[in-house]
This record gives C-alpha cells, sequence and structure tokens, in this order.
C-alpha cells in the first residue's frame, strides 16, 4: 500500500489559488489612508495575479485595510485590500492585496492556462536549436 504524504504548506496555497501568480516587477501606486491622510506611493509589484497582487511599500498599511492599486502603464485604478503582511526589507514591507474583484485584465498580460502545471516547464540547458543565418538573397 502506499504512503500517504501530508502537503506541504507551499503545495497547500498552491491548492486554494483561485489563479495563477506570474512573477513580474510592474510599476503601481499604491494609494490609501493613513489615518486621516491620503497617501501614494509608487512602487512595484512581486507578483500579479488576476485577483491581486504582491507589492513592496513603504508607508505603513494594515491587515484589512481598503487601499487602490493604480497600474501606471493603462491609469487604471482598482480598490483593493491588504490581505497579507509580510517581511520588512530596507523600509519597506511586502503586502498581499486582493481586488474587490477579479480582474485579470487589468495587468495586461497574458496568464498561464488553469490547468498549467509549472513543474512541467521546459528547463533551460536542454537541447538548443542551432542559430543558422538565412542566406543573403541573389542579385
Amino acid at each position: 500500500m502506499a504512503e500517504m504524504k501530508a502537503p506541504t504548506p507551499a503545495e497547500t496555497s498552491s491548492d486554494r489559488r483561485r489563479s495563477h501568480r506570474v512573477n513580474i516587477s510592474m510599476p503601481v501606486l499604491v494609494r490609501g489612508k493613513r489615518g486621516t491622510q491620503p497617501f501614494e506611493e509608487e512602487a512595484q509589484t512581486i507578483s500579479v495575479s488576476a485577483h491581486g497582487c504582491m507589492v513592496r511599500v513603504a508607508t505603513p498599511v494594515a491587515r484589512n485595510q481598503e487601499i487602490a492599486i493604480v497600474n501606471t502603464k493603462t491609469a487604471e485604478e482598482l480598490p483593493c485590500t491588504v490581505t497579507f503582511l509580510g517581511q520588512k526589507d530596507n523600509g519597506k514591507t511586502e503586502i498581499g492585496v486582493e481586488f474587490a474583484e477579479a480582474s485579470p485584465l487589468f495587468w495586461r498580460i497574458a496568464f498561464p492556462p488553469v490547468d498549467w502545471d509549472p513543474s512541467e516547464r521546459k528547463r533551460s540547458g536542454g537541447p538548443r536549436l542551432a542559430y543558422k543565418p538565412l542566406p543573403k538573397p541573389q542579385r
């Protein structure tokens, strides 16, 4: 009889994901309020999905705080909720934010298909095709 193995935390969390994450650095504006004072901060995403993103910010925020993310390439703005507070590094905190509703077109990138398995992706270092320049046209 095969032995059952408990899923790792990474496997468990990825199973709960509603959409794939793509690790990509994209410029965004983070807008919100700190107390009664509005703030706006330029930031870079760490990863994005159809349901939100992970971003580093210097402005302190709280879990469940409502903020907005602006895609600086399109000027589109979406309301979000801070769902995760992560590591602090160089005065910035990693935060996870969830859009009020799924918005796969917000990032203007193509996400992997739902049945995509990252463990099956092509590995670098495999056989490569040799580059062969096209012959010059005869005149």
